[in-house]
């Protein structure tokens, strides 16, 4: 047995691929109508509970009980283009964490929690840019010292 993706219940799969399309540069893979499976591992479907054989109001709206989480390595830009669209509903604003990872969350068209961070590698780059050793920036972000180091270096 082996993982295959995550889906998330949609109102409108175009809307929703629309979205995820325009903010995180998702590539779709197979589009099947009713359910797109996009690269990357992310399934957009539509008519989720009619599939499942549920009610329909049993599909909850903001469940707050689970996020899909991006990578980004210019948070401050993604965070400006974010700003500018009206159209985007914040779950907060950019945010520091006390490991030094700075996120924004966001939903989409359906609710779903949507974390933007920035990548820890970037993070261990901006530490030792402020002038933290690789030990202080080990131990500030909580990650494993050869780790660090191995990022820095440039080493996979």
């Amino acid at each position: 047995m082996r993982y295959q993706s995550a889906l998330i219940a949609v109102k409108d799969v175009k809307k929703s691929l629309a979205f995820y399309q325009k903010w995180f540069d998702m590539e779709v893979e197979v589009d099947l109508g009713w359910n797109i499976g996009l690269k990357g591992g992310l399934s957009l479907q539509e008519h989720f509970a009619e599939l499942l054989g549920l009610p329909e109001e049993s599909v909850v709206d903001k469940p707050h009980n689970m996020e899909l989480y991006f990578d980004c390595e210019n948070l401050d830009e993604f965070e400006q283009k974010l700003l500018r669209d009206p159209a985007i509903e914040w779950v907060h604003p950019l945010k520091e964490y006390p490991w030094k990872q700075r996120v924004i969350r966001i939903y989409d068209p359906d609710h779903h929690i949507l974390e933007v961070g920035e990548s820890m590698p970037m993070v261990f780059k901006r530490l030792i840019a402020q002038g933290h050793t690789l030990d202080d920036t080990a131990r500030i972000t909580a990650h494993p010292l050869a780790y660090v180091r191995a990022v820095i270096e440039g080493q996979p």
